[in-house]
């Protein structure tokens, strides 16, 4: 029977993010001793660890899925706007040890939190945090000063749907601190010729996605639709472009993120440990 669309979230349990462990192996209590309203989850089998507020914003599934299609080259700089807790630049600079990150992010606490989390894993010579408001790019970084943007922006017009009472679950969600066009913009500034941009978003939202990579002079090259199952629509859609580009965009095979029995599949069980190989060939430039 074909399964209906559903919202794809990161579990915390099972094959999903990692609560940390005891050496041993069993489950230790979640809680961050030092903050009862923070928790301390894992990435990579342990290898990469984070605080998230346990009842705020905590990151799901799709940005993982970002920090793996985005194709950034040896010793590149790239820009995560709308950073959050930072997941996705640590992910990142886990995978290559090459790159350097800068995470921007608007809100106080989530940049606080982002800052914390790159000294838990000793990443603070390549990731640097800074708070910021990507509709003022201007007065945060000099244009055309990296190689890569990756963001995941909020998918909801600011009264669409149900608005969460959490401040911080409302900004990440309801573009209500920066439109899908702000972050694009942002992006574009910040690229030079060539430069490239990977974004995640709700499917649905496909048409203005690409309509609008291509207002900020950014050509859409390669297209991922993500499916909760192999028989249902897509829920999710990652894009990237090139600043100034050909046209030819290369359409890439979709991906399931879970099996029967809402186990994932083995691509997504490989990148949650860290051992697949991020990102698929480019279209050339």
């Amino acid at each position: 029977m074909k399964k209906t669309t559903e919202k794809i979230h990161l579990t915390n349990h099972g094959h999903g993010a990692q609560r940390l462990k005891r050496r041993r192996g069993s489950a230790t209590d979640d809680r961050d001793p030092r903050n009862p309203h923070e928790t301390v989850d894992a990435l990579f089998d342990g290898k990469l660890r984070l605080y998230q507020s346990r009842r705020g914003y905590r990151f799901s599934l799709d940005a993982v899925l970002l920090a793996y299609f985005a194709t950034p080259r040896r010793g590149d700089n790239i820009a995560d706007l709308g950073t959050g807790n930072g997941v996705i630049a640590l992910m990142l600079a886990y995978l290559d040890p090459s790159l350097k990150i800068t995470g921007i992010e608007i809100q106080t606490g989530m940049a606080d939190c982002a800052c914390r989390n790159v000294r838990l894993n000793s990443l603070d010579e390549r990731v640097k945090i800074i708070e910021g408001d990507v509709r003022m790019i201007e007065a945060i970084a000099e244009p055309e000063s990296h190689h890569v943007v990756v963001c995941n922006p909020p998918y909801r017009k600011p009264n669409s749907g149900r608005v969460s009472p959490d401040e911080e679950k409302k900004i990440a969600r309801h573009e209500t601190k920066g439109t899908l066009h702000d972050f694009l913009r942002a992006g574009a500034y910040l690229l030079p010729p060539k430069g490239r941009v990977a974004v995640v978003y709700v499917a649905a939202g496909l048409a203005e996605l690409l309509q609008g990579i291509r207002r900020v002079g950014v050509e859409p090259k390669r297209l991922r639709m993500v499916h909760s199952y192999t028989d249902s629509e897509a829920s999710l859609v990652l894009v990237e472009g090139v600043k100034d580009g050909r046209t030819g965009i290369k359409i890439l095979p979709p991906l399931a993120v879970y099996e029967q029995g809402k186990k994932y599949t083995a691509e997504v069980v490989g990148m949650l440990a860290g051992k697949l190989a991020r990102g698929l060939p480019r279209q050339s430039d």
